[in-house]
């Protein structure tokens, strides 16, 4: 354990709020100490709103602390009310099972279950909030609360108006028993989560303070946002999913490369695990020459190599570096699939004319005769990265690429796949 610890993270902004900031660090510094977050599975993946209390978890790892990672298999199934606007939708229990072993799965990239010193742990909430009944709950969680406390959680108070069933009005309840069930199986002292978690974190510690009599802490992270007023974590409307198969390691590579300059250096000491002096370094040389880039493709090599591994950054580099020189023909067809997933894509039957500007009309790209031969007259249509600038060009075999795709560019980002 660093001396230091605590305050290289509040150097690198990850702490927004503590509950005793100053007994914390004197208890991080003094033993190693249990921690948790807690991730509900709503999705069948995490996505990278989620990878800011992942690398939490990790740095205290590295740090000689404990992480325990709880996969809310029982919360998962009610939904946290915290910040949203409405009710979240209820999944079937089998469902949210499901969730829950792919949840586990991805964490274990992150966090070493095998540490000899300081073995992370996973907890299910469901191996105890599935088998509790509703007078046990009322009984033991209930007792400790007051209404005018849990109604005076920001969380809450945002939602009352609108409205906000006993289901979700309960949620906070459910997430202190939590606390105090690993604290009681583990000796977690320790409670880490998004800035929105800050009402359910307080709810935990009076309840280990109520049942157990002793002090537990609570540090909230700073909510991400974009300078440029954007959600972070999405992409033209799309969550980027820490899941290859759902956001490839092209898009994720992608994602982190088109960081505004105004928020490279914040997101590497959020994400990255360069030093705080390595950091400088790279901002230093990017102030310098902007141009190059060099914060963006520091950021993108090291979270996606943190994700996807060596492979998944080297492939993702390999194809940006293929569709900025409009050298296509390179690339296999898992790199084309990965690519150009999101683009368009028109399957080319028996019946259809292979002439240019005929398939350009079929595939929706041009719609007429006299535009498609414009924009091939004009050199605006490109084959597979090649400028083709005539009208009677028929796509012949070797324009198909792995023998199945021919990659067509209308303008400067235009893309169409055509599938044979």
């Amino acid at each position: 354990m660093h001396s230091d610890f605590f305050q290289e993270l509040k150097q690198r902004g990850l702490v927004h709020q503590t509950t005793d900031e100053k007994a914390l660090e004197e208890q991080l510094n003094k033993e190693s100490v249990k921690l948790y977050v807690g991730f509900d599975p709503t999705a069948d993946s995490l996505h990278i709103g989620h990878l800011l209390p992942i690398l939490m978890l990790r740095r205290f790892q590295q740090n000689g602390h404990t992480p325990i990672a709880l996969v809310g298999g029982g919360t998962g199934m009610i939904g946290d009310p915290s910040f949203k606007d409405q009710e979240r939708q209820l999944n079937p229990l089998e469902t949210v099972q499901d969730w829950s072993n792919n949840v586990k799965q991805q964490l274990s990239q992150f966090i070493d279950f095998n540490n000899e010193k300081n073995p992370a742990i996973v907890a299910n909430n469901y191996d105890w909030l599935g088998e509790m009944t509703l007078i046990d709950f009322l009984r033991d969680i209930g007792k400790n609360f007051t209404i005018n406390y849990m109604m005076s959680k920001e969380s809450v108070k945002r939602r009352i108006e609108a409205g906000i069933s006993y289901t979700e009005f309960a949620y906070q309840l459910l997430q202190a028993y939590d606390f105090l069930k690993l604290y009681q199986k583990y000796g977690c002292l320790l409670q880490l989560g998004g800035s929105d978690q800050w009402g359910n974190i307080t709810s935990g510690i009076e309840l280990l303070h109520r049942e157990e009599d002793v002090q537990g802490f609570g540090l909230t992270m700073p909510l991400i946002t974009k300078a440029d007023g954007k959600k972070f974590g999405k992409t033209e409307g799309n969550a980027i999913w820490l899941d290859a198969n759902k956001t490839s390691p092209y898009e994720f590579y992608q994602f982190w490369l088109n960081t505004d300059d105004r928020d490279v250096v914040r997101f590497l000491k959020y994400f990255t695990f360069f030093s705080l002096d390595e950091i400088a370094q790279i901002e230093e040389e990017f102030n310098q020459a902007p141009e190059t880039r060099v914060a963006q493709k520091a950021l993108a090599k090291d979270v996606t190599t943190l994700v996807h591994g060596k492979k998944g950054y080297e492939q993702a580099k390999r194809i940006s570096e293929a569709l900025f020189s409009g050298s296509i023909k390179e690339l296999n067809t898992e790199e084309l699939d990965q690519a150009f997933g999101g683009v368009p894509a028109y399957e080319v039957g028996s019946d259809d004319s292979l002439n240019l500007v005929e398939i350009l009309i079929a595939a929706g790209i041009d719609s007429s005769k006299r535009q498609a031969r414009e924009d091939i007259n004009n050199g605006a249509i490109y084959l597979n990265g090649d400028r083709i600038q005539d009208t009677d060009y028929e796509i012949q075999e070797a324009d198909k690429l792995g023998g199945k795709t021919t990659v067509i560019r209308r303008g400067k980002k235009r893309y169409f796949l055509l599938r044979f």
